[in-house]
């Protein structure tokens, strides 16, 4: 969820929220489903946003730790968590991804959705979450990129205003690179392009994937 040092966005962050649950028209939940499964043990989500991964978690996930810097959205995630049923049991946290108020080696999974375009620095961000998760342990991704040849340079170009609109989110990152080259071997990862009633748009690139702490 968009973010950066000043983490404090409340015009953009209602409109996130409200804007949000209109996305998960768009497939958004059958991605989270995909994104979680699988999962076991304890799970640190970062960039928690508003909560619509919560419903998502099986029953093998025993506990999550929700991280969000930004207030409303802070607030909107935990009455999400009161409203589900246990298990599994589920901690909204006040914190940023590049400072993360956890111990190390604490859980068995990570997950990050779409948080890693708005961070101030993804390199900080990712040996953060890789601190805090076990040896072995699984990084889980959902992330919006720049894309190909024809879209790339238009996001490009696009970036700066958009930044400031977005809340600190960045249309052109590389997240990818990122991932590989801060600690984490990517295993598994595919392209999600955007669709209605199932045909592609033209619109935001996503990857969606598995990475294994190194």
């Amino acid at each position: 969820m968009p973010r950066s040092a000043r983490t404090t966005h409340p015009v953009f962050a209602r409109c996130y929220a409200a804007l949000a649950p209109l996305s998960e028209g768009f497939g958004g939940p059958g991605l989270r489903r995909e994104l979680l499964a699988g999962l076991r043990g304890s799970v640190v989500e970062v960039g928690a946003g508003s909560g619509l991964n919560f419903p998502h978690y099986s029953t093998e996930v025993t506990d999550v730790v929700a991280v969000e810097p930004e207030a409303h959205l802070r607030q909107r995630a935990g009455r999400a968590a009161l409203r589900l049923k246990p298990p599994p049991r589920l901690l909204v946290v006040s914190g940023r991804a590049e400072n993360l108020p956890l111990p190390p080696d604490a859980f068995d999974a990570g997950v990050l959705s779409l948080v890693l375009c708005s961070v101030d620095d993804q390199s900080q961000a990712l040996q953060e979450l890789r601190r805090v998760i076990r040896a072995g342990a699984e990084l889980r991704f959902f992330e919006h990129v720049r894309g190909g040849q024809v879209a790339g340079p238009v996001q490009d170009w696009l970036d700066p205003l958009w930044t400031r609109l977005a809340g600190g989110c960045h249309l052109n990152r590389d997240t990818a690179n990122a991932i590989s080259t801060n600690g984490f071997r990517v295993v598994a990862s595919r392209s999600v392009q955007t669709r209605v009633l199932g045909v592609p748009i033209p619109g935001p690139e996503f990857i969606l994937g598995r990475a294994i702490k190194v």
